[in-house]
């Protein structure tokens, strides 16, 4: 339970849930006891970093399991639990398999050799396996017919008149683009394309015993499920067939004078940890482009097979894949969940979360004499702006920014940092505007974001060929900072307008993802991104910086100055105080250093939502250290880093965890923000997240997590509840009256 505490906008009550499994989740291992006296870089005061994330994707499979979500909601959260494991196979899984067959013996933090943990791992994540599918075909499924009246229909038990028309769909729509790939002497095993999924084709010829085999590729232009009601003159809006049943049903007509003896899904996933060497390349953007032809063609790192697929059928995948069986996952069920996003998607707001639409802050709503809105660069201006998406408008602050700066006549330069961006990108879009007019625009596009390089490649070649500046990162580090630059002449000179922030220029998860934005004209800190960018784009590895805590250079030096300045204040006046929310936290360097915090005393709460190496409550060493995890309908992504400093708070936001990664291999930027009523502000967020008793996990010292239920005798506090209900405060009153509303005083 939560400390109970004051907050105006709790809301009474909470529905009783059905079960309470989802409150507590099955923890990846237990970790080993601490020996008396062990050193602070001991390993059994790290948690496993791949462990830590397979406990993260059970907490979220655990709001798929919540019957206190909306159904759909729940169908969603599997999709991405499934869609996160595909992930974590590709990268992690792979990257460990390759340090195996490299004979690397070097152990991590917490002890162990790649083969230790891939098989930890390979235990977890079939159990992970299971609980998705039957939660898919046990919960969720026999619900959504039980409550929503969608009907998951097996094709041999469909009418006739349904049967035919579904026919003639398969005929029309479905036949003319699959390629069955048999396989003989003559035709060797053909390539199985990563996380496609398969059919496996048994065939004979009619009188013979001896069966050949084919495999069959779902084509992926075609939708998961069909949609009876699309296809036939079912009355029925809510009937649904999946395409590789229909598919199954009637491949028999791929294969003339043949007789189909078995049908069986299968799907692979291959290793996207490929080993690149950026010193030696000569272009860094032919490198990557070839890393993405090689990912296409690396090695199979799991397979997904029916559990009905025979067992000389299975076998044989495996010794033409070339895997071992412990990486065989059999799926009882349907398979690849990650295709419930199609449902999850379908039109029936009752059974999902009520609308959110992010709204403009009142600063942005005033008014001219002319009854036009205010320039962008006046408002900011007169005082910096925090933005907090999705509760406060992208579209409606930074992406406004940009639009303006493209088109108005005094900018004359815009310079911004591009690491994910979406389709038709309404910020790219402004660039190349800009450029049009006249505009010098310097854009760093990272080529190597994972899983976006191709799309970044493509974005970088339509602005270079629209006249921008385009550079594609530096050697040997990603440029994951987030950061606007735009020189604007006034009356006065030049002068520098900013934002940076805590996620990508990305309109479409800036309605998902939590993330923070500074809009400021400080000098200093306009300076700093001046020597930023010229760093970026040019050469100078030498910039100095006023304001801005950029990493590889001096990030790490200054957080652990941070960390021992708080240790003085404990020590001298007993009020070290450090809160720090990140998405992960696994750099033992930055661990040791709370741990020496925590045994002088000082408090520390970290709000980390995905893996976490640090142990807390561990006697003697972290007993002043809590670890939550917040997870709900928006993805948790802010970075702030808030230190007590005697009373006299420093508080910072921007791109960076606390993850060697970070630290150590990537350019990040984190600013401080000294405005008095956004640091409050920014103190509020993290208070509501400590406070959180609806969507907060518990880290205990074993690496269990168990999720906060309200008290019988308080209100349910929702953290992403509440920031909705401020976002739209804060859009009706003048920021004046928003600061003096939140508490004075931080304790």
């Amino acid at each position: 339970m939560v400390e109970k505490i004051k907050v105006d906008e709790i809301a009474s009550g909470s529905a009783e849930p059905e079960r309470e499994d989802f409150l507590s989740m099955p923890r990846a291992v237990v970790p080993r006891s601490v020996p008396e006296g062990a050193d602070l870089d001991h390993p059994s005061l790290y948690f496993n970093r791949e462990l830590g994330w397979i406990d993260f994707n059970w907490r979220v499979l655990g709001l798929a399991q919540d019957p206190r979500n909306p159904l759909l909601e729940r169908v969603r959260f599997l999709a991405i639990t499934a869609s996160n494991l595909d992930e974590f196979t590709q990268k992690r899984i792979g990257g460990l398999k390759r340090q195996e067959a490299a004979g690397v013996r070097t152990l991590s933090p917490d002890g162990r050799t790649p083969t230790e943990q891939l098989r930890l791992l390979s235990r977890a994540m079939h159990e992970m396996h299971e609980t998705m599918t039957h939660l898919w075909e046990g919960q969720l499924k026999p619900a959504l017919h039980a409550q929503v009246g969608l009907d998951f229909c097996d094709y041999d038990n469909l009418p006739q008149a349904q049967r035919d028309a579904l026919h003639r769909y398969f005929q029309d729509r479905i036949y003319p683009i699959l390629t069955p790939l048999a396989v003989d002497p003559g035709r060797p095993f053909p390539f199985i394309s990563n996380l496609s999924l398969s059919l496996a084709i048994v065939v004979r010829e009619e009188g013979h015993e001896s069966t050949r085999f084919a495999r069959l590729k779902v084509p992926s232009s075609l939708n998961r499920w069909l949609s009876l009601e699309e296809m036939t003159s079912d009355d029925h809006p809510c009937r649904f067939v999946p395409v590789e049943q229909l598919i199954a049903h009637y491949v028999g007509e791929l294969f003339q004078g043949m007789e189909v003896a078995g049908v069986y899904p299968f799907r692979v996933t291959r290793n996207a940890d490929l080993r690149r060497d950026e010193e030696e390349a000569d272009d860094l953007l032919a490198m990557i482009s070839e890393e993405l032809r090689r990912r296409r063609f690396a090695p199979v790192v799991r397979l997904e097979v029916a559990k009905k697929m025979p067992r000389e059928i299975r076998y044989f995948l495996v010794r033409r894949l070339d895997i071992k069986r412990e990486d065989i996952y059999e799926v009882d069920g349907l398979m690849d969940l990650s295709g419930c996003f199609q449902i999850a998607d379908l039109d029936l707001p009752d059974y999902r979360y009520k609308p959110w639409k992010p709204v403009v802050p009142a600063r942005l709503h005033i008014e001219t004499n002319n009854d036009r809105p205010q320039d962008i660069f006046s408002i900011i201006e007169q005082d910096d702006l925090l933005v907090h998406h999705p509760y406060d408008s992208f579209a409606g602050s930074v992406q406004r920014l940009i639009e303006q700066a493209a088109h108005d006549d005094r900018v004359l330069a815009i310079k911004q940092t591009i690491y994910r961006t979406s389709d038709e990108s309404p910020i790219v879009k402004a660039l190349i505007e800009a450029a049009d007019n006249g505009k010098q625009v310097a854009v760093l596009v990272e080529v190597k974001a994972r899983f976006d390089e191709a799309n970044n490649i493509e974005w970088g070649q339509m602005m270079e060929d629209a006249g921008i500046h385009v550079a594609y990162g530096l050697v040997g580090l990603k440029t994951h900072a987030k950061a606007t630059l735009i020189v604007r002449r006034e009356r006065d000179g030049l002068r520098t307008y900013c934002h940076i922030g805590t996620g990508n220029y990305h309109p479409k998860t800036a309605h998902l993802y939590t993330d923070l934005g500074l809009l400021t004209c400080n000098p200093a800190i306009g300076r700093d991104l001046i020597n930023l960018f010229h760093y970026l784009t040019g050469y100078s590895p030498d910039q100095t910086y006023n304001k801005a805590v950029v990493a590889p250079r001096d990030m790490r030096t200054v957080f652990n100055e941070l960390i021992d300045q708080e240790i003085e204040h404990q020590e001298i006046h007993g009020d070290g105080r450090i809160i720090a929310k990140m998405n992960a936290l696994d750099d033992t360097d930055i661990i040791q250093r709370l741990y020496r915090a925590s045994r002088a005393g000082v408090r520390i709460d970290l709000i980390v939502r995905g893996h976490c190496r640090l142990r807390p409550q561990l006697s003697g060493y972290s007993e002043n250290i809590r670890v939550v995890s917040i997870l709900g309908r928006f993805l948790e992504h802010e970075r702030i880093f808030y230190f007590g400093n005697h009373g006299d708070p420093l508080t910072f936001i921007g791109s960076a965890d606390w993850r060697g990664r970070n630290l150590n291999e990537r350019v990040e930027l984190v600013i401080p923000v000294e405005d008095p009523a956004l640091k409050i502000r920014l103190y509020e967020i993290l208070r509501l997240c400590l406070h959180d008793n609806t969507l907060a996990w518990d880290l205990d010292r074993l690496g269990g997590y168990t999720r906060r239920i309200p008290a019988e005798d308080e209100g349910a506090l929702n953290l992403h509840k509440v920031l909705m209900r401020r976002a739209v405060a804060r859009s009706l009153l003048p920021a004046e009256a928003i600061a003096t509303s939140l508490s004075p005083s931080p304790t």
